[in-house]
């Protein structure tokens, strides 16, 4: 049953679009991993450096450009003019490697791509925060509407994620990238679309990209509860990337029955993600960072049970709720910060909280590896439930965590970032 919040969200055509085009996005994003994997693994004479190759190639520049994508994000006119023309570059990118996927090749081409696309995400993704900010504009309708985009990526996600292995298995990775393209241009139009509905943003700024981004790290350093949070997440996110890519796989390899099992609690865990979203939508806590630290605690429930050797039907249990928890501490976070953080430097400070959940998460999986073959990767997994754990607790000392209200504060406590403007 929706709320009346809900659905007075969803009969807004602009609020529809939105969501649609997220939903296009993440379905057709859903098809390119494993189609870029499987499709480079079975090029001639294609060897696991390679896929390695080209997945460094595709995280760098995201890496890299990131920070100047939240300068762009708050120094633009219109946001959706930017997501608009990254999305269409993204789609040229994944038609490109469609077609040399199709011929064979070769493999240095297709890295160059991939950088490419990398670059595309690294501009995209700061920006995409201030969309929600600029699409609605009444506060107390942002924790339903970032509920509701949750429902449709994790919808998304798990259509992309039952799909994808069908498509790249019967008709090929080329044809499975094509789709991925298809899916970016579809959400380019509509982007444009709402970009059309959206008047331009009333600021243009005079300073320096250098000068914006010192300001965005000013206002991030303010909110106690902001770095605090992001510190938590870097650490969170690498424990979380290193099972999925690592742990998990070779954990389930070894007593869960392989590959199958694997996708099993893959799917199990964005389930739980959709459902979380929709019980976020309903929850008004009056202390939100709090709720959202101690649920992130259930990141460490998938390490946990997989070190542990539980049994399937378990670990599947424990993947749901963990997708729930997570799911929850998503959507209060990010209603948290468009609250908290003026409109005006939201997608600056975005791309600085982006940068370090992109740069350790990869820096982990790389050094966890050695120390899988080092030590066993049940061991590892036991230490990293621990890591999320300590990581919980430590945020929890910070008094901006427990005791940030639910509703606004006092304006005056909230006063936007300075700028240049004509």
């Amino acid at each position: 049953m929706l709320s009346g919040t809900s659905s007075a969200l969803l009969s807004q055509p602009r609020f529809r679009l939105l969501a649609a085009a997220r939903f296009v996005s993440v379905l057709g994003s859903s098809f390119g991993p494993i189609a870029l994997s499987f499709g480079i693994l079975a090029l001639p004479g294609a060897s696991p450096g390679d896929l390695s190759l080209v997945l460094a190639c595709q995280a760098l520049p995201q890496l890299a450009f990131v920070l100047w994508g939240g300068v762009l994000g708050d120094r633009v006119r219109s946001r959706f003019r930017l997501v608009c023309v990254t999305e269409t570059a993204a789609a040229a990118i994944w038609a490109a490697l469609a077609l040399l996927f199709a011929h064979g090749g070769p493999v240095v081409w297709i890295a160059v791509l991939a950088a490419l696309g990398g670059v595309s995400r690294g501009l995209f993704s700061p920006a995409l925060e201030g969309v929600v900010v600029d699409v609605i504009e009444d506060q107390g309708q942002r924790q339903q509407a970032n509920a509701l985009i949750k429902v449709s990526v994790n919808t998304a996600r798990l259509m992309g994620m039952m799909l994808a292995g069908v498509v790249v298995s019967m008709a090929g990775p080329a044809v499975a990238l094509a789709v991925d393209a298809v899916s970016f241009g579809a959400c380019a139009v509509l982007f444009g679309v709402l970009g059309r509905s959206t008047p331009d943003r009333p600021v243009r700024y005079k300073t320096s990209a250098v000068h914006d981004l010192r300001e965005g790290w000013h206002e991030f350093v303010r909110h106690e509860w902001l770095w605090v949070t992001t510190g938590q997440l870097t650490i969170v996110l690498a424990v979380v990337n290193s099972v999925a890519g690592l742990l998990g796989p070779m954990l389930a390899k070894a007593y869960l029955g392989g590959a199958w099992a694997w996708s099993l609690v893959m799917v199990a865990q964005v389930a739980g993600q959709v459902a979380g979203a929709g019980w976020a939508a309903k929850l008004r806590p009056a202390r939100p960072m709090l709720v959202a630290t101690l649920c992130t605690a259930g990141a460490a429930l998938p390490a946990l049970l997989l070190s542990l050797r539980a049994p399937l039907p378990v670990v599947l249990v424990g993947a749901a709720a963990y997708g729930v928890m997570w799911d929850v501490t998503m959507v209060m976070w990010r209603t948290c910060l468009q609250r908290e953080v003026p409109d005006d430097a939201i997608s600056r400070v975005s791309s600085i909280d982006l940068l370090g959940c992109l740069a350790v998460p990869s820096v982990a999986l790389a050094a966890v590896g050695p120390l899988a073959t080092a030590f066993g990767p049940g061991r590892v997994a036991f230490a990293s439930a621990v890591f999320v754990l300590a990581a919980a607790g430590c945020a929890l000392m910070s008094r901006d965590i427990r005791t940030l209200p639910g509703d606004p504060r006092p304006q005056a406590e909230t006063a936007p970032v300075t700028a240049g403007a004509a």
